[in-house]
């Protein structure tokens, strides 16, 4: 089998193999890669973790069960996913032994036997982001990353839990390999329609020279989520809402929108105009948070007839706790394409809808020329981009409607990328992982970004800790997060954009 790309032969170690992200999102998706042909034509998957596997036809029948449960491709099991689980292997991996990373040596020495070319080597961190940092340590003083260019450490976010923490590991990591190894995942920026709006901004003359404040009146960015934190109280105790999602992903979203435009689609090109933005967000006082952001956390209720339990009973959550699962901020930009335009953004759990939008809202266009019964139902320019359920963007624009009389409708014209190809769009595990055994860095996060972004989310952390919330719990699940939200919305005039369920397939 020959690689669409022509990669060069491929090790990759899981650490964390057994966990849930190695069952649920990884083997899934390096599986989905098999059967496009994205991978090379020799490589091994070893996994490495602390759960006892007596074969490894033990572990690639566990592998084989998330596969099945979670995999998009089910119907390409018989036959395939042999062949593709020949190259999967497991040991059981003491990440404090020394004897274990002897036992990594010794994988890459007996597995590239023959393979007359000198592999890419991946290291996947899909552990706690306490183990992430010893283990890379581990992986340095082992000399196992001697070689930049073929080897390479893949990271899962939070990176850093504030930003001195996010320095200090920047500064051990970068004492140790070159920001070229290292991968630091945001799985969001895998998505198909994340990655489309580089395309739709940039390659399209109709939109770019109205891409400022001359033209746009706000932007709104909502990603919203209807489950509550399930089983991972204990780690969301230690981030909220704020680290979890704006730090990296909302603000990942955010730099799509608001860039300049890039000379190149270099990796370094890209990701030097996102930090551009990042460095150009107004950072705010700490007398400005209280009126630009807004921090809620879900009570217990009922959610689509069913009874759900509140932030403060979930399990491994302290039942006095003030930690947020419900950010909206408002945010500017202070460069000359985006002054004085601000960028609204909510996120969430336990809402009315699973969804990620972003509203690009045009001002008004004057309505002089027309009668005063048009006037009655006009309505502004609008782009939804919308990521997840449906992946589609869409226009509303103004029409008249049939009749004698001039009455105007807004309508929405729609691309839906279902229904425009007929390809299957690849999950975001399989484009990012596709990159890194490519070694294409666009969509991983940089050291400086990273810093960039804990900056803007570092003055918000330190109000929140020295003012605790006084009405907590103060929104119910199933609905759009605590009623402060919409006012922070509102003083400007405006609302939060909602596409109609009848809209969504």
């Amino acid at each position: 089998m020959e690689g669409k790309k022509n990669q060069a032969p491929t090790i990759l170690f899981i650490f964390g193999g057994s966990g849930d992200l190695t069952n649920r999102k990884l083997i899934p998706a390096l599986y989905n890669l098999y059967l496009d042909n994205y991978l090379p034509e020799k490589f091994v998957i070893i996994g490495a973790g602390r759960t006892p596997f007596a074969t490894d036809g033990e572990y690639r029948g566990k592998l084989f069960e998330g596969v099945k449960e979670f995999s998009s491709r089910k119907d390409d099991l018989d036959g395939k996913w042999q062949a593709f689980s020949s190259n999967i292997f497991y040991h059981l991996t003491d990440l404090t032994d020394d004897s274990s990373y002897q036992k990594i040596k010794d994988d890459i020495t007996e597995k590239t036997k023959g393979w007359n070319e000198q592999p890419v080597i991946i290291f996947y961190l899909a552990v706690a982001p306490r183990l992430a940092q010893e283990l890379a340590r581990k992986l340095y003083e082992q000399k196992l990353c001697e070689n930049p260019e073929h080897t390479r450490l893949v990271f899962e976010k939070p990176f850093g839990h504030d930003l001195q923490s996010a320095r200090e590991l920047d500064r051990i990591l970068s004492s140790m390999f070159d920001e070229e190894q290292i991968f630091r995942i945001d799985h969001y920026l895998g998505k198909e329609t994340v990655q489309n709006i580089l395309a739709f901004r940039f390659a399209n003359a109709l939109f770019e020279p109205i891409w400022n404040n001359n033209y746009i009146d706000h932007v709104q960015i909502t990603a919203a989520e209807t489950v509550g934190v399930e089983n991972r109280g204990g780690y969301y105790e230690q981030a909220g809402a704020l680290r979890d999602m704006v730090q990296n992903h909302i603000l990942q979203l955010l730099c799509m929108i608001a860039m300049e435009p890039p000379v190149s689609f270099d990796a370094n090109e890209i990701r030097n105009k996102k930090v551009d933005v990042l460095r150009a967000i107004r950072k705010l006082e700490a007398d400005q948070v209280h009126a630009n952001t807004v921090r809620g956390q879900y009570a217990a209720g009922t959610m689509n007839g069913k009874n759900v339990q509140g932030y403060r009973q979930e399990k491994d959550v302290d039942p006095q706790s003030p930690v947020e699962t419900f950010v909206a901020a408002k945010f500017f930009i202070d460069n000359w394409r985006w002054r004085n335009v601000p960028f609204y953004i909510r996120t969430g759990k336990m809402l009315q809808e699973k969804t990620t939008l972003i509203t690009i809202q045009f001002k008004e266009a004057p309505s002089y020329s027309f009668p005063a019964e048009a006037a009655d139902t006009w309505r502004p320019n609008r782009l939804v981009i919308s990521i997840q359920p449906e992946m589609d963007i869409r226009i509303r624009f103004q029409a008249k409607r049939p009749g004698q009389e001039m009455i105007l409708n807004p309508v929405d014209m729609v691309f839906s990328y279902a229904e425009a190809y007929e390809e299957r769009e690849p999950e975001a595990y399989e484009t990012l992982l596709e990159d890194v055994i490519s070694g294409n860095q666009t969509l991983f996060m940089r050291a400086d970004q990273v810093e960039a972004a804990w900056k803007i989310i570092e003055p918000i952390l330190e109000a929140w800790q020295k003012r605790p919330p006084v009405d907590f719990p103060n929104y119910s699940p199933g609905s759009w997060g605590p009623e402060d939200a919409e006012e922070l919305i509102a003083r400007e005039g405006h609302h939060w954009v909602n596409l109609p369920p009848t809209v969504k397939k």
